[in-house]
């Protein structure tokens, strides 16, 4: 039977600049970054201790857009925290918003995915 979610994807106009931001800014690790096929590349990432990974797969290899795909939600341990260090490299973020089931903000990606942060 299913035991979790394997990958989500997400098409990006320039993998290696969207691997940069999930690398080194949101904290994630590379777990694969392979050739396809001739000019198409594999690339997934995931947070630390993770099950599912996202692959950044180039829009304009799969006749995609930039920013079509998967709307991703992560969750933290302390929002503020997160804000933070977001902010301190760069990251747009929002402020925390909260709501009757929890707080959370957005972070925005080099393709301009909105990525939503939840405190868990």
């Amino acid at each position: 039977m299913i035991t979790h979610i394997a990958v989500a994807v997400m098409y990006v106009a320039d993998q290696q600049r969207s691997l940069d931001f999930y690398v080194d800014k949101l904290g994630f690790t590379k777990t694969v970054d392979a050739e396809m096929w001739p000019g198409a590349r594999w690339v997934e990432v995931k947070p630390p201790n993770g099950q599912t990974s996202i692959t950044l797969h180039s829009a304009e290899a799969f006749g995609k857009k930039p920013g079509e795909g998967a709307y991703l939600t992560f969750a933290c341990d302390d929002i503020g925290e997160t804000v933070r260090r977001l902010r301190a490299v760069g990251v747009t973020v929002t402020d925390p918003v909260e709501e009757p089931w929890g707080t959370y903000i957005k972070a925005t990606d080099p393709d301009g995915h909105e990525v939503l942060i939840s405190k868990k």
